[in-house]
């Protein structure tokens, strides 16, 4: 079944209206066919966006309500999601070229996390803090007020979620940004909002320029919080931005995720899980396990039973139920990841398999690329030092615990890990010792909306998810009460 795309107008402060920026072209990168093009935000829509916020962010309606009368609009817009979560699925597809299965993983993942922080909101207390003299005191949280939200092409209906979801909670007006290749699935979700009462202006769905609509969403004086998942440099650059105006800012930023196989290791689950931690969404994943150190004593085996597993694995059309590996999201990004292994074998790398396009009349129009193994590759190479954020995996040996440690912390990055092993003893010290915000251990890519997630270093900082995630969008304040009745005796009054 098909379904019609959006019609090409942007959600600006709650108003449906046609943007007035270049033209942005969505293309179905399984085989290059268009979408749809539409005009983009321009500065002017964006400002336009920020004083509908603002407004509606002010208003007493929204503001003064308690959290439990906030959480009423999340759960109407997770039960929305719920309700056109194959809409949601086959859009997304078409849009970044997901496989269909992934999709649909995902937009549940979203509805998931609209009534996961409707919950938070009902369970969620301030503090009465302990009293040391004649007074009360007390640990609040406020609204932050406008936050701007900028997520990437990957995975934006969760990304969406996770960054909307915990910032309107917190009741503030969210101005989201979606990714130039990705903008569909945003203007859907803001569709499911619209339908669901929220408030108009407390949401913008704005895709656009980096260099103009990006900036202006952190630069303008109005914003009060920037959340950001996207890569490393551009990260650094809205850093900058947000510390000239003393703002705070999450950045949730790149990975060279090590993964790591003992020789004690249940090899069928480990082959298993790496082939997952990489080559799941096309490898185009931040926390994708592209790093692989497998023991020495069994590195020769379990290389080769890997090398089979991913020759085995489904590459194609992402509306095919039996694909495992789809098309990458654009041609340019597959001429990237090529590049990447162009170097690999400059730097005597030996591509175990994959390595190329390929070949026949169903791949020739898509973005395909096989998955790739490469080794003969030291921890120093370029290839093994930047992110790839595609299909590409680099293996390597290592001798014991304080080598692969080592190894797998030499890294700007410290997104993930996951650790293969039976010994949990072991696998405990070295999910201690690893630099990473997320350790799997006999598993990969598990996630849960519950538990924290962000990075380290170039990985970025801050965290989502999680019932501190609400906090994150939300200003501290202490307040006291004096219950003493008497004056303070520094003034000698009266």
């Amino acid at each position: 079944m098909t379904y019609p795309f959006p019609d090409g107008r942007l959600f600006v402060g709650g108003e449906w209206q046609s943007g007035t920026g270049p033209e942005i072209t969505s293309t179905f990168a399984a085989d290059g066919s268009e979408n749809m093009t539409f005009a983009s935000a321009s500065r002017d829509d964006v400002l336009s966006a920020i004083d509908r916020a603002r407004t509606a962010q002010a208003d007493p309606a929204w503001r003064n309500l308690r959290p439990h009368e906030r959480a009423t609009y999340l759960y109407r817009i997770a039960d929305g999601i719920s309700a056109n979560i194959e809409r949601i699925s086959w859009l997304q597809s078409r849009d970044t070229s997901k496989t269909r299965t992934e999709a649909h993983a995902l937009a549940g993942s979203a509805a998931a996390t609209f009534r996961y922080f409707g919950a938070v909101l009902e369970t969620s207390d301030d503090l009465m803090t302990t009293p040391r003299g004649a007074y009360q005191s007390f640990s609040v949280h406020d609204s932050i007020g406008l936050v701007s939200a900028i997520t990437p092409w990957n995975s934006p209906i969760a990304s969406d979620a996770q960054k909307a979801a915990p910032a309107l909670a917190a009741g503030n007006a969210v101005l989201l940004k979606p990714a130039s290749w990705s903008p569909i699935i945003s203007l859907e979700l803001a569709r499911i909002v619209e339908e669901a009462g929220l408030p108009k202006g407390l949401l913008s769905v704005l895709p656009g320029s980096g260099r103009e609509v990006g900036n202006l969403l952190v630069e303008h004086p109005d914003i009060g919080k920037v959340s950001f998942t996207g890569g490393t440099s551009t990260g650094r650059h809205l850093a900058h931005l947000a510390a000239e105006k003393l703002m705070p800012i999450s950045l949730e930023l790149g990975g060279k995720s090590p993964t790591i196989v003992f020789e004690d290791c249940d090899e069928d689950l480990a082959i298993a899980g790496v082939l997952f931690g990489i080559f799941s969404s096309t490898g185009q994943s931040c926390i994708a396990g592209s790093r692989l150190f497998v023991q020495r004593s069994i590195y020769d085996r379990f290389v080769a039973r890997l090398v089979e597993g991913a020759e085995a694995l489904r590459v194609g059309n992402p509306f095919d139920a039996q694909t495992q590996v789809s098309s990458m999201v654009h041609a340019d990004h597959r001429a990237s990841v090529e590049g990447y292994v162009k170097a690999a074998r400059e730097e005597g790398g030996e591509i175990l398999t994959g390595g190329a396009r390929p070949e026949g009349a169903d791949y020739s129009q898509g973005a395909y690329y096989l998955p790739t193994i490469i080794a003969g590759l030291t921890n120093q190479a370029h290839t093994c030092r930047e992110e790839i954020f595609g299909p590409v995996l680099v293996v390597m040996p290592f001798d014991d615990e304080d080598d692969v440690i080592a190894m797998a912390n030499d890294s700007a990055y410290g997104l993930a890990c996951g650790i293969w092993s039976r010994d949990h003893p072991k696998c405990w010290r070295l999910a201690r010792a690893i630099r990473a915000g997320t350790v799997w251990i006999n598993t990969f890519k598990q996630f849960s909306i519950s538990t924290p997630f962000g990075g380290d270093g170039a990985s970025g900082m801050g965290r989502e998810k999680g019932r501190e995630g609400l906090r994150a969008y939300q200003r501290q304040k202490s307040i006291y009460e004096d219950h003493s009745g008497r004056p303070h005796p520094w003034a000698r009054w009266p």
